[in-house]
């Protein structure tokens, strides 16, 4: 049975052109009215005569991510098996549902997710400071969540599998703009399989709620504390080989023949002397080691994403 969650809030321009265009294969729909001035949950209660369409309530906003973890969590319960997630706001075509479920269901993808830069002609209608702010958010994204081949990841047109949904922890993940990179980066932990899927947005006359270029620090901060989570969890709690090894002792040896070659040659300076060739050898080798064992450690990291999709052998085993 196949789910789609649609977070709502200020979309009543759109949202109703967007239940229409929803396929047949879906059985559920999930409208969460988040707290929505709008008031959309009553105006898709009002007009809407599709029977597979639940509105659910929150009397407060909770953020994209509170409207979508209410939506799973309602999908679980009625035992959906791919959960679907989209904007009301008609930048996501439902027509391409298929070919975001179809990865799940032959069994070569656990988590599936829009990518808007396959087409290169897309990006002449995309705002240039979009491209600017998704290429250094997809930077950060590569090293704090692993999947070093997934680009694009604040799209939100998204599909999972519900037996890798519930491994994940709803209660944690983030409820703002910062969702769908927070997925990514639980998933990473599970170790699950992500495949992007070309998808061409629509852009009209909406505007978006969040500034990429100003979100850039804020997000930042988050992909640098998720990026020590991830290592910790895969390379030292759930494993332990060479590039563990790697982790530690490059960037320990890379800041020691930075910090000392620094020191030096300062002292150097201020002394109005010469460093000696020992001093500089003691701190040239260690940095040039550290970097070496720092890219070895990031080249494992990148060889290593996951191939084999976790859910065939979830669902079993939870079927049982």
């Amino acid at each position: 049975m196949i789910g789609v969650v649609i977070p709502c809030y200020r979309v009543t321009a759109h949202i109703m052109d967007v239940l229409a265009h929803i396929p047949d294969v879906v059985e559920r729909i999930y409208c969460i009215d988040d707290g929505c001035p709008e008031k959309t949950g009553d105006m898709i209660e009002a007009q809407n005569t599709d029977h597979r369409v639940r509105v659910l309530r929150h009397t407060e906003n909770q953020g994209v991510g509170g409207a979508v973890v209410t939506g799973y969590r309602h999908a679980l319960a009625d035992g959906v098996d791919i959960v679907v997630k989209i904007d009301g706001d008609g930048q996501m075509n439902p027509k391409l549902l298929p070919q975001f479920i179809a990865p799940i269901t032959q069994g070569r993808a656990d988590y599936v997710k829009g990518n808007r830069f396959f087409v290169l002609s897309d990006l002449e209608r995309m705002p240039t400071t979009r491209i600017l702010g998704n290429a250094a958010l997809s930077f950060l994204s590569k090293f704090s969540t692993g999947y070093w081949r997934v680009f694009d990841p604040t799209n939100g047109y998204t599909a999972i599998s519900a037996s890798v949904l519930r491994l994940l922890p709803l209660d944690k993940l983030h409820r703002r703009y910062f969702f769908e990179s927070d997925m990514l980066f639980r998933l990473a932990t599970l170790k699950a399989v992500v495949l992007d899927i070309p998808q061409r947005a629509l852009y009209a006359n909406e505007q978006s709620g969040i500034s990429l270029l100003r979100s850039i620090p804020l997000f930042a901060v988050k992909h640098i504390r998720n990026f020590f989570a991830r290592l910790f969890y895969n390379y030292f709690l759930r494993d332990f080989n060479l590039a563990s090894l790697e982790w530690i002792l490059g960037p320990l040896l890379l800041m020691f023949g930075l910090i000392f070659g620094i020191y030096n040659w300062v002292e150097a300076r201020d002394l109005g002397v010469e460093a000696s060739a020992g001093t500089v050898m003691l701190s040239a080798l260690p940095f040039l080691a550290g970097l070496q064992l720092t890219l070895s450690a990031i080249g494992y990291d990148v060889d290593s994403q996951p191939r084999t999709p976790l859910h065939p052998n979830l669902k079993a085993d939870q079927d049982k």
